[in-house]
Parts: C-alpha cells; structure tokens; sequence
C-alpha cells in the first residue's frame, strides 16, 4: 500500500479544530516561489500548481521506468501546501490578494534529493512539455507553530487566525513571523470540487516563547 503522508502524519495534516502547539521537523518541498492573486485566471499561482504536480508524479511514477531512485518506496502525493505573506506592514489584507506573495508548496518523501529533483524536473519537461525550472528543492525547517484545522472558505480564515493567536497568547507564546518564517496553509480540499463552506484547510503560524 501506497505511503500516505496524511494518515501517517495526523498531527501535522489533521489536527483539531481547536488551536494547538505543534512542533514540526525539518522537511524537505517542491517549491515555486510568485505574486500575485491566487484566483486569477491563467495566473502564476494555477502556473505554479501544475508545475509541481508535474514534478512529484514524475518522482512517484519513477517506479515504472528505468530511473531507480535509492530508497524509493511508493507514496501518495502530499496535499498542496503554501506560504504566504503581503509587503504591508499593518499585516494580511484578504481584500487585495493581488497583493500577497507566495511559495506553493509540495512536500517530498525524504529519498527525493536535490539531484532526484532535477532529474524529476527534465523528466516532467520531456513528458509533458513545457519549462519546469522554476521548481525548486527546498528544505524547511518549521520549528514551533500553533496550527489548527479551519473549515470553511478561505476569506473567513481570519476568525480562525484570531483564535489560534488567543491560544497562543494564553500559553506564553508570541507570533514569529519573519523574512523566514510565514503564515502557512495545507490543503485538504480541492477548491475546485468542494463547496466553499467544506474545504479543509490547516493553518499553521510561527511562534516563539515569551
């Protein structure tokens, strides 16, 4: 049977949806990094999105060619992830996602190297066509979060955000986002094929002791 990362992992794909402290180990990601708003049509984001499909179903159907990665087990892909944060510095305004930068995220099985990557990468191209260099490997090391599971539309997101930062306050924590550390959403949900009021979404924030 195929590993899946979210049954194996519930604790950072499946939390409650009551805030909690969670500690997350260092991981390694497919990324692409853009701007822009995350809705619009043809746009850098849905461009992003295919890319790194593109690359991890390259590395997960490896098993049927001539390419052997060293310790390759098969796997489900893991959930669509991203980092996300805007220049102002009164913090996210949801009104003007034109303005957010982001990093679209994949997590990798850990036998997935930079160069089985790279190699994923020109085999993605030569499969599908296309350019694939903007995906990179991208080791991440999350460190101390408060997460929690948030169901419902992404604009409502913010009802959510307000309680994990109670919770996080009441346990003697502070908010540590940075250059380096962002706000971070996983998606457990297909945007796509879900009403807007049953997405799934985990949402995770950086903290640090007080």
């Amino acid at each position: 049977m195929a590993f899946d990362f979210k049954k194996e992992y519930k604790e950072f794909y499946v939390p409650p949806k009551r805030p909690g402290i969670v500690t997350v180990p260092p991981m390694n990601y497919l990324a692409v990094r853009g701007h822009g708003d995350p809705n619009a049509e043809e746009g850098a984001y849905k461009r992003a999105i295919e890319l790194l499909y593109g690359v991890a179903y390259a590395i997960k159907m490896s098993k049927k060619g001539p390419h052997r990665i060293d310790g390759y087990f098969d796997f489900v892909v893991p959930p669509l992830e991203g980092f996300w944060w805007q220049q102002d510095p009164h913090g996210v305004d949801y009104a003007h996602k034109e303005d957010f930068d982001w990093i679209s995220l994949i997590r990798l099985p850990d036998f997935a190297t930079a160069q089985e990557v790279e190699w994923a990468k020109a085999e993605a191209a030569l499969k599908k066509g296309g350019d694939f260099s903007e995906v990179e490997f991208l080791p991440y090391d999350e460190g101390l979060c408060v997460q929690c599971m948030h169901v419902g539309p992404y604009d409502d997101e913010p009802a959510t955000v307000e309680a994990m930062h109670a919770h996080m306050e009441a346990q003697g924590y502070a908010l540590d986002i940075t250059d380096e550390r962002h706000h971070h959403e996983i998606y457990l949900g297909d945007a796509r094929k879900v009403a807007p009021e049953k997405l799934r979404t985990v949402v995770r924030h950086p903290i640090k002791a007080v």
